[in-house]
């Protein structure tokens, strides 16, 4: 256990000064039912995730708010409910490989849970409560910040419209483009590979100006991976 929890810590980018919240964080409450012990309901993650959710939507919103400040509260609703939602939290989980390390019971482990949503979601969010518990005495919210929001930039920059065009990276990018009056080149985006199986392709996208490529970029659609192409060139040109 000590070496998948340093794996894991790895993973994370964090190291945690008590292991025990990471531990909880991971345990299913069908594992810890399984112990036969009185009170196994405090020995799973729910009251962490409990916490976790609160964690989530405090670092998500103030993040939204001074990121877009000419935004209407509904339109940063939205944006927080798609970058918070139990699809996109599963989606967090999934790039660290959460679902490898958590502790389940037999039955759940045989009915595939490292791989069930709302399982992989709720685990994401009690691992930000452990890692806010952890860290509060010194860092407060900074250390969970800084291992969540690159989950959530990087969700925004994927939403479609949400009334704000600025967070469209292809519209940006266009229109940075258009405003250079003797520019005739055009921009062309070109799927260049595609892998995975049916339920989960990842795309690859490269992006052209004209003969000249000027951003790569991959996603689980070929829209996304248009989009992740377009903030690549928006950096490129000192734009993002």
């Amino acid at each position: 256990m000590a070496l998948r929890l340093q794996e894991l810590q790895s993973r994370l980018g964090y190291t945690f000064r008590r292991v025990q919240y990471l531990e909880r964080a991971i345990t299913h409450s069908s594992y810890s039912n399984e112990t036969g012990a009185r009170n196994h309901h405090l020995l799973c993650n729910e009251r962490l995730e409990f916490l976790g959710d609160s964690v989530l939507s405090l670092i998500t919103s103030e993040w939204l708010y001074g990121q877009f400040a000419e935004l209407p509260e509904g339109v940063l609703t939205r944006m927080r409910a798609a970058t918070v939602c139990e699809e996109a939290l599963c989606a967090y989980s999934e790039k660290i490989g959460l679902g490898d390390f958590l502790l389940l019971g037999k039955g759940e482990a045989q009915s595939g849970g490292a791989k069930k949503p709302a399982i992989l979601a709720d685990a994401f969010e009690a691992l930000l409560a452990a890692i806010y518990l952890d860290s509060k005495d010194t860092e407060g919210m900074k250390a969970v910040s800084e291992f969540l929001l690159p989950f959530i930039k990087e969700a925004v920059a994927k939403l479609p419209e949400t009334g704000a065009s600025h967070i469209d990276s292809k519209s940006r990018l266009q229109e940075f483009i258009q405003q250079d009056k003797e520019q005739k080149d055009t921009l062309e985006y070109r799927l260049v590979g595609e892998s995975g199986p049916d339920h989960n392709k990842t795309f690859t996208v490269e992006l052209y100006l004209g003969a000249n490529p000027i951003g790569h970029g991959t996603g689980h659609s070929k829209k996304y991976a248009e989009q992740a192409a377009a903030r690549a060139a928006l950096e490129l040109f000192g734009q993002a």
